[in-house]
């Protein structure tokens, strides 16, 4: 055992020492010349698909195309041997390729070609492999004759009609038609199961039809052929019983499914019943993956794409009515054929080098990992004291010429294989130069250049530069060699003219080219062209002045409105400026002035506007006020890169008030088409600007002017301008790894923004692995934002980092963070919980701290509950609400002041500990007393005043007596502004809560501290002072219906009325006419009229905002002295006080005023006619007195 152990020791030694100095395998540049003489093992680069089904009807081509130097040739085998095509006269081979084609016009069946095929393409290098094709025929069965019986149900029952369609290859597709070949309708009660039956929940009598017939479609054959049709026959009856909900598929309460990765998930639950019932979903555990699901088939079948790992669990359907429900499990287990986590790839390695091949797969379950060479397993192969297999990967030391060859990786388990080829290929070759000899390049002044120098050369070369021969080598200070052999100069001055040489150096020669180096000065225009307005028949002039390098020649050329100008015999061009006399409105657009040299050029440009001369009065154009520009127009995009483009645009009227910036938008049309969004603001003065972009983006820009008024309109979109994609350059954000259970770790991170993606198929890469175990990485390529990890121990550290990649490359990996799996709940719960120190309102908690493993996760806090379990105060209610307090501490015998306890009190507490997710189980509960304390303030406390000289004071005891109540004391002194006079003291007994206090004057105001007293002293002080008060009023208003000379003048104004009443009475005993109801109607009137005569009703008038009007009609009211009827008719008017007050309209108010006089008069018959109902009225009564 200790030999084994040392040789494993020494075994890992020298694979790290190997690792270390492994070389980077060289790429092989796509240089025609270097590809004509580059000798390389064969590669396969198509294949036909390893399901592999062929229509009958049509010829049989298998693919294998390969690519190698020399030229390979190719064979197959057929079911694991050798495949003589020779023999065969229907098989074909294409030339310079190892497609086979299989042709039956002379005769000949596809099915006699069925099997597994495999393409082995062969040069003098090595042997590579394609996939093993199993190649099937389609096949399309007739449906077998058969009588079906009619089907017979009662209404209300349900029903399964079975498909069985014939089994074809692939299988058919089925659906329901009637012979008319309608399609059976499908509803939440009628629907097609997966396995191609229809089913019904419930029949009713409608459903009774002779052709319900089951259709089979086979793709490859696009044929259609139809079952015998099931009749369907209903007995009805009366009343149809209801029914609970029962399943027709699946059968049983459980079922289970196995799944593929990658594959579609398919779960179907149909269920029967009257009413039909409701089909609905749920995942134990967790919730369903939103993103990926979807409900088909009146929600009966739940669909998921692209299962993954993630998805395995229970399922459930329910079915329910009102009659009750049922449930269904349904236990998926996700399985995965092999896929990729890394696929062995070429590589070229010049001789004693060192490399290693990789071979890297997944799968449920775990794939076996097999090496071949040429085709041939590696075990049964030559040893090769340079090769060594160690699992999943080969390592390569010192190798040789004449070592290369094909290796394949096969990754494998129950449900499927992976195959890749991967050369090794040894190559020397002496250093070559690869770009064109003596090459001049020509550079503008402080700009970054690039010096190019592609070489190649195995081993790979060394290249150094030179400047005019001499020197050392450029590196450093503002030269920077590239490891592809470009020079960078990071500022081209005139001192950097000259010949640069760079020189390939290596074991089998040297080889070298030059390139001279010239440094011109900037091609620039210093006089623009600037924006006028120009009366029509006037001369308009544009300003183009160039400075160049002497050097360079440089070409001016104008244009108008984005097209050649032509000059004709009006328009004079010079050096330095463009003419337009005898301006007219044709003449009006924009006009660009641009100057080219062989390496630069410049533009700028300018809006002409025609105006008639009014237009140039400034008189006339003062008068108008600023206002918004006018939207930029003609955009225009040039100088396109890789990551940026110029943008043009000329703008329009600013409308007298200057422009101060442009802001430029863009629009894609591939995450969030038709929203425009800010991309840059740049100064009023600029029209042409250089725009920084993202890759991978499809866009278009638009302009908006802004002057001290507000912005324009948008300019019309520009044309679109598609960036080319890019690997990702943005580390991906929010990483961290958590436990959403106790056995898992969940990794997250927040996915690239749409602009950061740079590319298509974006992907991330995740690694993990156990920190401080010194374990290899783990990794998984996903799609989502999201992946987890299962099966991990509770609570355990993890390092993670995370990598976006597309279909360009990898983005820049992340920094490694610290991610931790599940918690548990903690085991232990805390020991010698105790306390100490107790007074009125704190108490000293202790306690032992818990083992930090037994906390099961990240130790957030020690947890105290505590609740006031009774008031020592006898009667007392108490509220027993539980509160907690938070506790941190990590030392070993921690202790806690709890604060803000309410003084004689029974407390009781306990504490547990508790991680981020969970608690442990509580300690003992301490039961505690606390001490006396001085009692809260009085509930309340009044002031009121009974009379002048008297205040009346009343309050409650404290809702807090924080112990037994021993009496009250009241503070109090006068008050008079700022001066205050000498504090006088009163106490009282528990059962006193009111005092009077005798004022020496009514005028005084008084301050006053009342509190309540425990034995341990005064409590809190509820401070008032009385309120201010005048001579006139006092606090209680007093009742002026009891005052004595109150009562007095009430009692002489009824004895006043009561005399002039009688009066009146006997005058009218005593002849005239009608003198006592004069004399009653007058003083009547006097009681209930004012001077404006204002109607006065039983019910007092209001507006509509509530307000009492008392203001007249003066359309309605009458005329004085008369009376109005009940039909509105104006009548004679009679003073008669039995037109008042005989029969029964003579009433009073509720509040006691006499309304006689204005309730309606009744006919006279009717008035004759209840004479002896006058004896009631009170003023007859007192008539027939007088």
């Amino acid at each position: 055992m200790l030999g084994q152990g040392r040789h494993t020791a020494l075994a890992l030694v020298s694979l790290l020492v190997l690792l270390l100095r492994e070389a980077t395998p060289i790429e092989v540049p796509q240089d025609p010349k270097i590809q004509q003489d580059l000798k390389q093992p064969p590669t396969i680069v198509k294949q036909s698909v390893k399901d592999y089904i062929v229509d009958p009807r049509d010829n049989i081509i298998i693919e294998c195309e390969a690519k190698g130097n020399p030229v390979p040739t190719f064979s197959w085998r057929r079911n694991g041997k050798f495949f003589n095509i020779g023999k065969d006269p229907r098989v074909t081979m294409r030339k310079r390729s190892g497609t086979l084609e299989i042709g039956f016009r002379s005769g000949g069946r596809p099915e006699d070609y069925e099997g597994e095929y495999q393409c082995f393409a062969t040069n003098d290098f090595g042997v590579a492999l394609s996939n093993k094709i199993l190649l099937r025929v389609s096949k399309a069965p007739l449906w077998p004759k058969e009588v079906l019986e009619p089907v017979v149900v009662t209404e209300g029952s349900p029903l399964v009609l079975t498909c069985n369609p014939p089994p074809g290859l692939p299988p058919p597709f089925t659906f329901w038609m009637s012979s008319a070949m309608n399609p059976i309708s499908q509803n939440k009660r009628v629907s097609t199961g997966l396995n191609g039956d229809l089913y019904f929940s419930n029949v009713v009598a409608q459903d009774a039809h002779t052709d319900y017939s089951c259709n089979a479609r086979f793709l490859f054959t696009h044929t259609i052929q139809q079952k015998n049709p099931f009749t369907l026959k209903v007995l009805t009856s009366r009343k149809v019983s209801e029914s609970t909900p029962t399943f027709l598929s699946p059968s049983g309460s459980e079922s289970s499914k196995i799944v593929q990765r990658d594959e579609q998930l398919l779960l179907e639950c149909i269920a029967a019943g009257l009413p039909t019932p409701t089909v609905k979903w749920f995942k134990k555990g967790g919730d369903l993956p939103g993103h990926k699901v979807k409900f088909q088939n009146f929600n009966k079948t739940l669909k998921i794409i692209s299962v993954s790992e993630e998805d395995a669990g229970e399922y459930v359907c329910m079915a329910n009515s009102h009659l009750g429900s049922i449930r269904h499990s349904i236990f998926v287990q996700v399985k995965a054929a092999p896929y990729w986590l890394d696929k062995p790839t070429d590589m070229v390695l010049a001789p004693d080098e060192n490399g290693r091949l990789v071979c890297r797969a997944n799968g449920n379950p775990k794939p076996n990992i097999q090496w071949l060479i040429n085709g041939q397993l590696i075990d049964s192969s030559p040893p090769n004291p340079n090769r060594q297999v160690l699992g999943d990967t080969i390592l390569f030391r010192s190798v040789q010429m004449g070592s290369s060859a094909v290796y394949q990786c096969n990754a494998s388990n129950q449900h499927g294989y992976l195959l890749s080829n991967a050369f090794v290929s040894v190559l020397d070759m002496p250093p070559r130069m690869l770009g064109p000899k003596n090459q001049l390049i020509k550079v503008i002044e402080n700009n970054r250049t690039f010096l190019d120098c592609p070489f190649f050369g195995s081993p790979l070369p060394e290249l150094r530069w030179f400047k005019n021969g001499q020197g050392s080598g450029l590196d450093g200070g503002q030269y920077r060699v590239y490891i592809n052999g470009t020079l960078e100069i990071k500022r081209a001055r005139t001192e950097d003219e000259g010949t640069y040489t760079c020189v390939a150096n290596s074991i089998l020669g040297t080889a070298e080219n030059q390139v001279r180096l010239e440094v011109k000065a900037q091609t620039r225009i210093i006089r623009f062209p600037e924006h006028q307005s120009a009366i029509r028949g006037s001369t308009a002039r544009f300003n183009c002045k160039v400075k160049s390098d002497p050097s360079l020649p440089v070409t001016v050329t104008w244009t108008k409105d984005d097209k050649s100008l032509y000059l004709g015999w009006r328009l004079r061009k010079d050096d330095e400026s463009l003419t337009i006399p005898n301006v007219n409105e044709g003449d009006e657009g924009t006009y660009a002035c641009t100057v080219k040299s062989e390496i630069d050029q410049d533009s700028a440009s300018a809006r002409l506007t025609v105006l008639e001369e009014a237009s140039l009065n400034p008189s006339l154009s003062s008068t108008l006020p600023p206002d918004r520009p006018d939207p930029p127009m003609d955009l225009d995009l040039s100088d396109p890169a890789a990551r940026s483009v110029r943008l043009t645009w000329i703008p329009g009227n600013d409308h007298r008030s200057l422009i101060t910036e442009f802001l430029v938008q863009f629009e894609e049309d591939r995450w969030e088409p038709g929203r425009w969004q800010n991309l840059s603001t740049y100064p009023g003065d600029l029209n042409s600007v250089i725009l920084q972009l993202a890759p991978f983006v499809n866009y278009q820009f638009r302009v908006i002017a802004i002057n001290s008024v507000g912005q324009s309109q948008p300019s019309r979109p520009s044309p679109r301008y598609k960036t080319s994609g890019a690997a990702p350059d943005v580390i991906t954000r929010g990483l961290r790894g958590w436990g959403s259970k106790k056995d898992n770790m969940e990794i997250t991170w927040e996915p690239l923004l749409d602009l950061e993606r740079n590319g298509p198929n974006l992907q991330y890469n995740v690694w993990w692995r156990r920190k401080d175990v010194g374990e290899e990485w783990s990794n998984v390529t996903t799609e989502g934002s999201k992946h987890i990890i299962h099966n991990t121990e509770t609570y355990v550290p993890y390092e993670i980092k995370i990598q976006a990649i597309n279909e360009f490359g990898k983005g820049p990996e992340s920094n490694v963070v610290i991610g931790y799996s599940g918690e548990d709940k903690p085991t232990n719960a805390i020991t010698d919980f105790r306390v100490s120190k107790v007074d009125s309102t704190k108490a000293n908690i202790h306690w032992k701290s818990v083992d930090p493993n037994s906390v099961q996760g990240e130790f957030k806090e020690y947890k105290l509950y505590y609740w006031r379990e009774s008031s020592i105060v006898p009667g007392l209610m108490v509220s027993k609400e539980n509160k907690t307090k938070g506790i941190y501490s990590t030392t070993s015998e921690p202790s806690f002041i709890l604060s803000d306890l309410v003084p004689y009190s029974k407390y009781k507490i306990l504490m547990v500990v508790a991680n981020s997710r969970f608690e442990g189980p509580p300690s003992n509960t301490v039961e505690f007393s606390t001490k006396e304390g001085v009692p809260d303030a009085p509930r309340f406390f009044r002031i009121n005043r009974k009379s002048f000289d008297t205040i009346y004071l009343e309050w409650d005891k404290p809702l807090e007596p924080n112990g037994i109540l021993t009496g009250y004391q009241l503070k109090y002194q006068t008050v008079n502004g700022s001066r205050v006079g000498r504090q006088q003291l009163e106490t009282f007994l528990p059962n006193m809560t009111d005092f009077t206090l005798h004022l020496p004057d009514r005028s005084t105001r008084y301050k006053f501290l009342l509190s309540a007293l425990t034995q341990v002293g005064a409590g809190e002080v509820f401070a008032e002072e009385s309120p201010h008060f005048t001579n006139e009023a006092y606090i209680d208003q007093v009742d002026i219906a009891t005052q004595g000379w109150f009562i007095g003048l009430m009692c002489a104004i009824a004895l006043i009325i009561l005399i002039l009443l009688i009066v009146c009475f006997i005058k009218r005993s005593r002849g005239g006419k009608y003198p006592g109801g004069c004399c009653v109607t007058g003083f009547l009137k006097y009681l209930v009229r004012d001077k404006k005569d204002l109607p006065l009703d039983s019910v007092d008038h209001k507006d509509q905002d509530g307000s009492f009007d008392y203001h007249s009609d003066e359309d309605n009211k009458p005329l004085q002295g008369s009376q109005t009827s009940l039909d509105g008719n104006v009548k004679e008017s009679d003073d008669s006080l039995v037109d008042y007050g005989e029969g029964g309209d003579g009433q009073f108010n509720e509040d006691g005023s006499f309304i006689g006089q204005y309730t309606v008069k009744k006919d006279k018959d009717e008035t004759e006619g209840n004479e002896s109902s006058e004896a009631t009225s009170p003023v007859n009564a007192i008539y027939s007195l007088a």
